[in-house]
């Protein structure tokens, strides 16, 4: 049976979404953003916010085009370094 490398799963470059579910408010949006533009180019038409029933969270998704593995995995890792942020999806 062949490994199968998480690097050859997806074809770039190509438009990825990023969601992240973290507390209410601008300072963990404007974070999230802040850690995917340090990567990734993120145009504000790009970034939708949604908060939760009772408003303590919100997810906030951005689309963005990847050129490789590499990035993709650098704005992961930025991305869980945002304070407040509950999940990544």
């Amino acid at each position: 049976m062949k490994k199968v490398d998480s690097a050859d799963l997806i074809e770039f470059p190509c438009h990825y979404q990023f969601k992240a579910v973290g507390l209410a408010g601008t300072d963990f949006r404007e974070a999230i953003i802040a850690a995917v533009d340090k990567h990734a180019t993120v145009s504000e038409d790009a970034v939708l916010s949604r908060p939760s029933g009772k408003g303590t969270y919100q997810s906030v998704s951005i689309l963005v085009t990847l050129h490789s593995y590499e990035q993709l995995t650098a704005i992961y890792a930025k991305m869980r370094r945002v304070n407040g942020l509950k999940m990544l999806l």
